[in-house]
């Protein structure tokens, strides 16, 4: 696979971070941003999250897949997003709440998956 740029991520209005996640080993692929998040220690919990999350979808026989999870606090937006192409990866996006429009800022998030291209 190519060396995967998340720049254009970076224009999304209140953008703080992002990585691309192997969601079997926990571990970010690509990096950008942060702030003072620990964007590998979020990828490895996120993991967790996504695998806990379809578990459960399966379980309930959901026959369903996860388009995003979104985790709200008081300050950020976390937005964990398997890629459609690829379910073991998965875009992990963290916004600033106070700047960000969570329904654009999603829409960008799935318009930079499309734009994905891997070797």
């Amino acid at each position: 696979m190519a060396k995967l740029d998340l720049t254009p991520l970076s224009a999304i209005d209140g953008f703080v971070g992002a990585a691309l996640v192997d969601s079997d080993s926990g571990m970010a692929l690509a990096k950008l941003g942060g702030g003072g998040v620990d964007l590998d220690l979020a990828a490895s919990g996120n993991a967790e999250v996504v695998k806990s999350k379809r578990r459960v979808a399966a379980s309930l026989k959901l026959n369903d897949t996860i388009e995003d999870i979104l985790i709200s606090l008081e300050r950020q937006y976390h937005l964990i997003r398997p890629l459609e192409r690829n379910d073991k990866l998965f875009l992990y996006v963290v916004l600033d709440r106070s700047k960000s429009n969570l329904a654009l800022s999603r829409h960008e998030l799935k318009n930079f998956e499309r734009s994905l291209e891997f070797a």
